[in-house]
């Protein structure tokens, strides 16, 4: 692992390369930033910063002047070689500081190939951190797979009664930032989560007790789940992903609390309840 000193430490005047800028992570990890007085560059297809993952002319200019950069990747069965080569490429420009956006899970599932991205980065040169996260608290109002029950009253995955530590975003945001700006984390792997483990039952109760109107958490069997995502028009790969990982919940397979968040920022995470009460649980939650 190559180690670099205090003096390069990112400093508020080099901006820091916040890949995915416009997404889910990526907005809340730029906003943190510049809470803690750094420039951010957000960087995306849809940024005003390019950067494509399958356009590799968009990566130089990306990373010109930078020297630190939150990855996350494209998810595509070419990641881990598509980060390998960026990382190969940053540290070629200077870059000193890469924090990657893993997952917790990809680290309980027994397949080297899901960590293939984490090693790409330890590989690279530059100091690194690995962020591995459970799941969001905003994935019930962000994303499709559970934010349905916002919109039709009910979610029906195959997840029966396991707990998930759910982790609010915000927390992970500062957390990114920290490890993007501060010395401390090279070589770093840090598991994040939530302070208390969750069924999904209880996860939907507290929504809607926030939200003021029933909504209710149905668990099913796997194929049903199955049947249920294809007459919906789901692609099979992403039924079947999804499928695995609400069987990972089914198991308690990440029950577990993770103490990262108290690691790095020196407090408790969000709880689950606090995110429920503050968060748009409307109908039309993208409206």
């Amino acid at each position: 692992m190559t180690t670099h000193s205090g003096t390069d430490r990112p400093v508020p005047s080099a901006p820091v390369l916040v890949l995915g800028g416009t997404g889910k992570t990526g907005r809340r990890v730029s906003a943190a930033l510049a809470r803690r007085g750094f420039a951010a560059r957000p960087a995306s297809r849809s940024a005003a910063t390019r950067f494509d993952w399958s356009d590799r002319t968009t990566w130089g200019p990306a990373l010109d002047g930078v020297r630190a950069v939150y990855v996350v990747d494209s998810q595509g069965p070419d990641a881990a070689e598509e980060v390998r080569a960026f990382a190969a490429l940053a540290a070629e420009t200077g870059v000193r500081r890469l924090v990657l956006l893993s997952a917790r899970t990809w680290g309980e599932f027994d397949d080297p190939a899901l960590l293939a991205t984490e090693d790409a980065v330890r590989a690279a040169g530059p100091d690194w951190t690995i962020l591995r996260p459970t799941w969001f608290d905003q994935n019930f109002t962000e994303e499709w797979f559970l934010s349905s029950v916002l919109t039709t009253g009910e979610l029906r995955v195959p997840a029966g009664e396991g707990r998930e530590p759910f982790l609010d975003l915000e927390d992970l945001a500062e957390v990114a930032a920290v490890t993007l700006t501060e010395d401390g984390h090279a070589g770093r792997t840090y598991e994040l989560s939530g302070p208390r483990a969750l069924t999904l039952r209880e996860a939907v109760a507290e929504l809607s007790a926030a939200a003021g109107r029933p909504l209710r958490y149905v668990p099913v069997s796997e194929a049903e789940y199955l049947a249920e995502q294809r007459a919906a028009g789901v692609p099979e790969e992403v039924a079947q992903l999804l499928a695995g990982l609400f069987r990972h919940i089914a198991e308690d397979g990440s029950a577990s609390i993770a103490d990262g968040v108290r690691q790095v920022l020196g407090r408790d995470p969000r709880d689950f309840r606090a995110y429920a009460r503050g968060a748009d649980l409307s109908a039309d939650p993208a409206g």
